[in-house]
């Protein structure tokens, strides 16, 4: 018997955002789940154990990716997920910003497919 594949869960305040990453994944072959904010994401955590992974926008009303990351690594039982920082924020130090704070990875907007698609093999 196949084990599913993990679920995606996408953060993303901009619901077009949202419709273009999950066609991606979706066409891929990739179950998604989404969130317009990051106390949604944190439920949706919570109530989903087969999420593997989060795709999290940085730039968000209220709680930011930022500290969303800081969120869920101080949680043991959500801190093991990695997260993706996918952000339009690409000048340099950008990435190193975001990895500093908790991202596993990172993807700046527009999304390089193939990069996203890489990273997803590699944690899921």
């Amino acid at each position: 018997m196949d084990t599913p594949v993990p679920s995606v869960l996408i953060i993303d305040d901009d619901s077009r955002n949202i419709f273009a990453l999950r066609l991606i994944l979706k066409t891929k072959g990739y179950s998604c789940l989404t969130a317009a904010d990051v106390q949604s994401g944190i439920q949706l955590l919570r109530e989903n154990r087969h999420i593997g992974i989060i795709l999290m926008d940085m730039m968000m009303p209220g709680t930011d990716g930022y500290e969303a990351m800081a969120l869920l690594k101080k949680d043991t039982a959500l801190g093991h997920l990695p997260v993706v920082a996918v952000t339009a924020q690409a000048m340099p130090g950008d990435r190193e910003k975001c990895i500093a704070a908790g991202a596993d990875a990172y993807v700046s907007k527009p999304v390089n497919v193939e990069l996203m698609l890489s990273i997803l093999e590699r944690y899921l």
